[in-house]
């Protein structure tokens, strides 16, 4: 499973029906209490920061807009019963997809619409013979569906074939993450594959994003800008002359206070051969494949202008601090994370900064971001945007993802966009097919010459990392422009190997 835009995945055209979700109560609102006559949750600080931006985007006449979808494949031809189903008990199974958000005295709230008034119906969309056809529309259906503001903030559909069938869920940041995706497919595939044998989904319902949410707000609402808890994010700070937010350190070409339209663009670094030598290369000095992936980009950040002591923001799940492991939601805190990849210093001594950085940054993990945000940055909180470009890494291994031993049958892909941006944002993933990059960033002349020269001398200095464990040969600063990028045929890079 990877992670790259829509616009690259090359989906085999056909008939395509969506499942809308409705509440089986009509048009009767909500109390105070909440539908079902159980109190209104309070929404976590992540899901009360994105929905002020959309408040606030709306007001001027600004939107804000993203989206995180998932397609995976089943195979002969589709049951529409069976995935009505199977899809129903998914967003029955998870409170936060049955939510509505609303201000209530300054809050924002959660209400849930009970699982049993929830029910989906199929609604025929339209025929399409080509495969670029088939992409635009499903690019400007998750725009025009996907809305913070408006339920329900996610769409489900189908792509129908006589011998196969494409499924897609599309979803607002508000109520899931990336690490979600997987959980999707899981869930939906399994669910689909025991109706089809005449059992029933499980119908237990998952532990809640929303208990999470109420847990967080209890423990942080409370504490204010001199609380101890913030001693690591003051010591960031202190480090980057009083500065929130880490900056990315090389040239974009975007003006202060200005939102871009974007680059969305993904490449292969590695390959599975190549990704697995990688890593034996990371253990021998005593680190893990995401640190060495790390201290390659800030090798090559520092080689191409930047500062030998590499400062970012670091995406960390939270679902394995308790029993949240297969729930959906938005389980993220975004930590700061610092360390020395100075001149001189070789593959091994950057790896041990790195892991020093790590642990230090894990031991701190408590403090939601967005509440770190709101107390020691209360000028910059109050923007819509980060201020200025953000130096930010995020590392996710799919093959320890739920039902990664089924994603050679089900072929799942993920998805990001957003509508503007006034910087970078690199994802980095590892598949069974190797090593992976998708990066978002600012369309401007000088973005673009930056990112193809980062992503050339990045895939470069991974590979000597493979190839002699070290950073051997000089990084090249002004690579070749590299070739345009080819739509990726799903179905084909999931049966290579």
């Amino acid at each position: 499973m990877r992670q790259f835009p829509l616009e690259m995945h090359h989906m085999a055209p056909g008939r395509v029906v969506e499942w809308r979700l409705r509440s089986t109560a009509g048009a009767q609102s909500p109390g105070p209490d909440g539908a079902d006559g159980t109190a209104d949750r309070r929404a976590s600080f992540n899901q009360d920061k994105h929905f002020t931006v959309a408040e606030e985007s709306r007001a001027a006449d600004d939107p804000t807009a993203s989206w995180i979808a998932v397609t995976f494949e089943v195979a002969g031809p589709l049951d529409e019963d069976a995935l009505t189903g199977s899809l129903l008990a998914f967003v029955r199974r998870h409170e936060v997809l049955r939510c509505e958000f609303r201000r209530l005295a300054g809050e924002l709230a959660c209400a849930p619409i009970p699982a049993a008034e929830l029910a989906l119906d199929t609604v025929p969309v339209a025929d399409f013979d080509r495969t670029e056809e088939l992409t635009r529309f499903l690019v400007e259906r998750f725009k025009r569906s996907i809305d913070t503001l408006s339920w329900p903030l996610f769409t489900m559909g189908a792509v129908l074939r006589e011998d196969s069938a494409t499924v897609y869920l599309a979803f607002d940041h508000i109520v899931c993450d990336g690490m979600s995706m997987p959980i999707v497919v899981q869930e939906v595939e399994r669910g689909y594959e025991a109706l089809r044998r005449g059992e029933l989904p499980d119908p237990a319902p998952a532990p809640s994003y929303l208990d999470f949410a109420e847990e967080q707000r209890s423990r942080y609402l409370s504490i204010d800008e001199h609380d101890e808890r913030l001693g690591y994010w003051k010591e960031f700070m202190a480090s980057g002359d009083g500065e929130f937010f880490p900056r990315f350190p090389l040239e974009l070409g975007v003006e202060p206070g200005r939102m871009y339209s974007i680059v969305n663009e993904a490449s292969p670094l590695l390959d599975a051969a190549e990704a697995e030598v990688f890593e034996k290369a990371c253990l021998a000095v005593d680190g893990k494949p995401f640190m060495g992936v790390l201290a390659a980009v800030a090798v090559c950040l520092r080689e191409a202008g930047g500062p030998g002591v590499y400062r970012g923001f670091m995406p960390v799940s939270e679902r394995g601090r308790a029993g949240w492991g297969n729930s959906v939601g938005w389980f993220v805190n975004t930590m700061p994370i610092e360390f020395d990849a100075s001149p001189g210093r070789d593959f091994e001594q950057v790896m041990a900064s790195v892991r020093a950085g790590f642990g230090e940054m894990i031991g701190h993990l408590d403090v939601p971001f967005v509440r770190a945000w709101e107390l020691l940055a209360p000028r910059e909180f109050a923007a819509r945007s980060w201020p200025y470009p953000v130096n930010f890494f995020s590392y996710i291994d799919m093959r320890k993802c739920p039902g990664a031993e089924r994603h050679e049958d089900w072929r799942p892909t993920s998805h990001v966009w957003s509508a503007q941006a006034n910087g970078a944002c690199s994802w980095f993933q590892r598949d069974a097919e190797g090593l992976h990059m998708n990066s978002i960033y600012s369309d401007t002349p000088a973005a673009r010459r930056t990112m193809d020269g980062f992503l050339e001398a990045l895939r470069e200095t991974v590979r000597e990392i493979a190839r002699h464990g070290s950073f051997r040969r000089p990084i090249a600063l002004t690579p070749p422009r590299r070739p345009a990028l080819t739509p990726l045929d799903v179905a084909a890079f999931a049966r290579r190997g």
